[in-house]
């Protein structure tokens, strides 16, 4: 064991070069344009992080991300437990400019945090997450609404096509349902239409 701890310990070191060296992603050619390179939090070579739990959206904030939490990669970081490789960027949206991080996991994004100080919206994408009352990306609109009315509005911004529904009894929990839908944009989707559609975001929002 002597022989081999150092040799770990070496090969750690080794991916820590390879992945402090990687060159950032392309600018993307969508209305989300990228300016900032990407940064890699080192803490996702260490092995306990590779088994982290799945993510539970309450109405304080999801996992340890809240509106105390600064929009800082140390931050950030700290309040995911070190279980997320972080990427930063910058997006126009609405003609302003907008930071966010995103947070990783073998390669696929699991969180969007959005916020200028501190933490404002965070944007769960993780399959494997759950609300405070049970729902997951891939639930139908009609297992929790009957109606649109007085429970969703058109999302504005990237996903113009998009419903953002307020989950019942909440004051911090939405969910963003996606679906097949060819009228004219901004217009929301007859209940009929939106019965069938699927969770595709479950967002906590300051």
């Amino acid at each position: 064991m002597k022989v081999v701890r150092p040799a770990l310990l070496v090969s750690a070191l080794v991916l820590a070069g390879c992945a402090s060296s990687g060159s950032s992603s392309p600018a993307s050619t969508s209305e989300s344009h990228w300016y900032n390179p990407l940064s890699y939090h080192w803490s996702a070579l260490n092995p306990f992080s590779w088994f982290g739990s799945s993510l539970t959206v309450t109405e304080q904030g999801v996992a340890g991300l809240n509106s105390n939490t600064a929009m800082s990669e140390s931050a950030i970081s700290a309040a995911l437990n070190n279980d997320y490789r972080l990427r930063q960027g910058m997006r126009t949206q609405n003609g302003q400019v907008v930071d966010f991080w995103q947070a990783l996991d073998d390669g696929k994004v699991k969180l969007v945090i959005n916020g200028q100080r501190s933490v404002e919206r965070i944007e769960v994408l993780d399959s494997e997450a759950r609300s405070a009352d049970g729902s997951k990306i891939g639930d139908a609109f009609s297992d929790k609404f009957s109606k649109a009315f007085d429970n969703c509005k058109m999302v504005a911004g990237l996903d113009v096509r998009d419903v953002e529904c307020r989950a019942p009894g909440s004051q911090h929990i939405a969910y963003i349902y996606s679906g097949e839908w060819h009228g004219p944009a901004g217009l929301m989707p007859s209940d009929d239409t939106l019965k069938s559609w699927k969770i595709s975001k479950i967002v906590w929002q300051r």
